[in-house]
Order: structure tokens, then C-alpha cells, then sequence
């Protein structure tokens, strides 16, 4: 799939200074966000509820962490999470008549969580902004492995359709930068919040986005591996 430009695209390149105040953090169960990702998530605890209307009335950033295991043990007090996250801003917000709320949140960059200033009702930090390894989009080896990529994704979108008895989705891809097309499949790769982690943490998007779509290409043989009628008969 060849890249074109956007104003999608556009907006993704442009990503925010490493933020001069402390940010609310946002711990959650399982769910690691990627730059350039889109995540919509419902708020509905009260703690969170009050992060969301600070978040608003400031420079609507929050970061996003994943919670240590062993957090539901202190899950009403504050639970540790991973030093690494990702910093969002919230682009979409829906006020529910119950006082909750409907968010869309576009990853920023990745972040380390630095001093914590706040811890009541909900926990704030610095963060330190750490920049990925530069590369073009030119290059022969990301033309290569982008083109891998999105032949891997689509497979993938293709195998989830069928499942649900829907349509081929089109080839994934066509709009976005090769960081945004690798951070897209870290999303929707069905793996625990650990392995996700561990993707965001590498500071090479190529070798994130090669070894996502070699999870993925498993995944996909392990699937089909497993189709109706082959095994044993008896």
C-alpha cells in the first residue's frame, strides 16, 4: 500500500513539546496506547471523572499507564503502574446525563512517568517525552517492511471480518505514516498488556513494526492451523 498525504497524516507529525507541568495519569487494566492511535474509552469513577474536567480546562493532555499486576489489591487507593506510557490528548469528549464520560484520546508520544506531585484524588506526574530512532519513509528497508506490514494487517482485518460475517475490509494503510500503520497493528494486536508494553518500549519503529507483524503472521498460521476439518477423523 503506497503512502499519500493527508491532513490526517499531517496533524500525526505534528506532536507536542515535552509538557512543562505535571500531567494527570490514567492507569488502566490491559490497555497500552500508541502514538498516532486513536483510543475511545468510557470514564466513569468518580476520581477519573474529576481528572477528565481538569484535563479539559487545562491543555486536555492526560498520560496513559498500565497498571502493575497485583493492582487489584490497592485498586481503590493507588496501585503502581509501569514507568512507560504514552502521553494523549483528548480530541472527542461526550458529557453522559449520568455524570460520565464518552472520550476519544490521540496518542502523542511516548513518555516516562518522572516525579509524581500529586496523588489525591487522582495521580499526577512529570514525564520525560522519549523520541524515536529517525527514519524516512523513503528508505528502501521501510518501503520494504511497510508493504509487509500492511499485507500482514489486512490478512489479519480480513480473517477478523470473515469471523464476524462481514465485508474485506480495504488494504489498511494508504494514509498513514509507516510509525502510525505499525503503532495501528500494536493496537489491535489480541496480546496482553505486558507484550503491548514491550512493543512501545522499543525506541526503533522499524524493529516494532517487524516484530508486530511477525506476531501477526503467527497468529494468523496458528489460526489457520485451526480451520474446521483438519485433524483427525475417525
Amino acid at each position: 500500500c503506497e503512502r499519500t498525504e493527508s491532513p490526517f497524516g499531517r496533524r500525526e507529525a505534528a506532536v507536542l513539546a515535552e509538557p512543562r507541568h505535571a500531567v494527570p495519569v490514567f492507569p488502566l487494566r490491559g490497555v497500552v496506547l500508541f502514538p498516532h492511535a486513536l483510543l475511545p474509552i468510557h470514564v466513569y469513577e468518580l476520581r477519573y471523572r474529576t481528572m477528565v474536567r481538569d484535563a479539559l480546562s487545562a491543555e486536555r493532555m492526560i498520560a496513559l499507564a498500565l497498571l502493575e499486576p497485583g493492582w487489584s489489591a490497592d485498586y481503590q487507593g493507588s496501585p503502581e503502574f509501569f514507568p512507560l506510557g504514552c502521553l494523549a490528548r483528548v480530541e472527542d469528549v461526550e458529557w453522559l446525563p449520568n455524570d460520565c464520560y464518552n472520550l476519544r484520546l490521540l496518542g502523542l508520544a511516548r513518555v516516562r512517568f518522572e516525579r509524581r506531585v500529586r496523588e489525591y484524588p487522582y495521580r499526577s506526574a512529570r514525564v520525560r517525552v522519549l523520541p524515536q530512532e529517525p527514519y524516512t519513509e523513503d528508505d528502501p528497508l521501510v518501503r520494504i517492511e511497510r508493504q509487509a506490514a500492511c499485507d500482514a494487517f489486512h490478512r489479519l482485518l480480513t480473517a477478523a471480518a470473515t469471523l464476524a460475517g462481514q465485508p474485506a475490509p480495504p488494504a489498511p494503510g494508504g494514509d498513514l505514516s509507516y510509525e502510525a500503520l505499525v503503532n495501528l497493528m500494536c493496537m489491535s494486536l489480541d496480546a496482553e498488556g505486558q507484550e503491548k508494553l514491550a512493543l512501545l518500549a522499543l525506541d526503533s519503529v522499524i524493529e516494532r513494526g517487524r516484530q508486530v507483524r511477525e506476531r501477526v503472521e503467527r497468529r494468523l498460521l496458528a489460526r489457520e492451523s485451526r480451520k474446521p476439518g483438519d485433524g483427525q477423523q475417525n
